[in-house]
């Protein structure tokens, strides 16, 4: 009996993005293909559990509170790759813990869904490592940090990323646009009449309201403004891990009502977004793919400079969804869900399974197998 091919999925913890992604190739790959084994490392974090928590702890601060300051580096090192300093530190960090750790799992392909792993197997493939790399871009966008020439195949979400990469120097036979891959219970739609009767919820305008930690559910006036709706609206706050923000709207008088639910931490984001009409979130690529593939609507709240702006411009230009630049915008959108609810909800229920012509949810996965047989 043959023995089960390895594939090893290395990620970093910079935005929930990165990892998510590694984890759903992990279970696509494992659904399309039983014969496959894989195994998903936050690499800096598997090495380095004290430090790196710090490290990625002061990066979310700084987008958090520096936005504008994170923007201005993110732009002058577009279209460079990562400087010798940040290699150096890198090889210092990780660079003979992660040649053990390949030589004890002994992978037939690894894939990266980050650009720090990239580069350090990239630095290992140069010193002799012969395991083919493939590296998958999780934006829109291909910012200079992710190009090494040892990535062997890069994955990645539109024909416009790939341009880019070619402009950076990539053979353009090194670049597949896949699209970004999402968990498989984003694959398939689910019953909306199942689904509110199982989450408590009227047959009513809904919209799911996702940002977890990252500003969103931070900007008390936005969310304020939306509760405005509420009679006419049902309205679904996931604030995922973010247990301050939990507490601090459930003492909130304003979301104590029937049609507001807030969420915690939930595996079932596919099945809320199956449920709601309009999703209204930080312009992140993996939560924009997710809505993508499920089809909808989507409003973009205040994108941090840098790669949520690409993003953004992005699921914009290509109809997809809107920026929300003022009250009105809101208004506007939640006005057209009420007045013509019965044919925005007929429309979501005869959505086409699979995310449509625009997007195949599967195809990142089976790009991986076909570079793994």
């Amino acid at each position: 009996m043959p023995k089960k091919k390895r594939i090893l999925i290395l990620s970093e913890g910079f935005g929930a993005g990165h990892t998510q992604a590694a984890y759903a190739l992990s279970d696509s790959l494992r659904l399309l293909a039983p014969h496959l084994q894989t195994r998903v490392l936050e690499l800096g974090t598997f090495l380095h559990p004290t430090l790196a928590p710090l490290v990625i702890g002061a990066y979310r601060k700084t987008v958090a509170t520096q936005p504008k300051l994170y923007g201005l580096v993110y732009r002058s090192q577009d279209r460079k790759a990562l400087n010798r300093l940040t290699q150096l530190a890198l090889h210092r960090i990780c660079y003979a813990q992660t040649a053990a750790i390949i030589r004890q799992l002994r992978p037939d392909t690894i894939v990266c869904t980050h650009p720090f792993p990239s580069a350090v197997i990239s630095r290992l493939k140069r010193f002799g490592l012969e395991v083919p790399l493939c590296t998958v871009i999780t934006d829109y966008d291909a910012h200079g940090t992710w190009v090494s020439r040892e990535v062997n195949t890069y994955l990645v979400s539109t024909a416009d990323v790939k341009h880019k990469l070619e402009s950076l120097g990539i053979p353009s036979g090194s670049v597949q646009v896949t699209g970004i891959p999402v968990h498989p219970n984003f694959w398939q739609p689910h019953n909306r009449d199942d689904l509110r009767t199982r989450f408590g919820l009227q047959r009513l305008p809904t919209v799911l309201v996702m940002g977890g930690g990252w500003g969103l559910l931070q900007d008390r006036k936005f969310l304020h403004h939306l509760t405005l709706w509420r009679e006419q609206i049902q309205l679904v706050l996931c604030l995922g891990s973010n247990q301050a923000s939990l507490r601090t709207l459930t003492e909130d008088s304003r979301f104590r009502h029937p049609n507001i639910r807030l969420l915690g931490f939930t595996k079932e984001v596919s099945q809320w977004m199956d449920v709601s009409d309009l999703l209204i979130t930080k312009p992140g690529g993996m939560t924009c793919t997710e809505g993508l593939a499920k089809g909808i609507p989507m409003l973009f709240h205040k994108p941090i400079p840098g790669q949520e702006e690409r993003n953004l411009q992005y699921f914009t230009q290509m109809g997809f969804g809107e920026v929300i630049r003022s009250a009105e915008t809101i208004d506007v959108w939640f006005r057209q869900l009420v007045d013509h609810f019965p044919d925005i909800a007929h429309a979501r229920s005869s959505r086409p399974a699979g995310g449509g012509p625009a997007y195949s949810p599967a195809r990142c996965s089976q790009a991986i197998m076909e570079l793994v047989r």
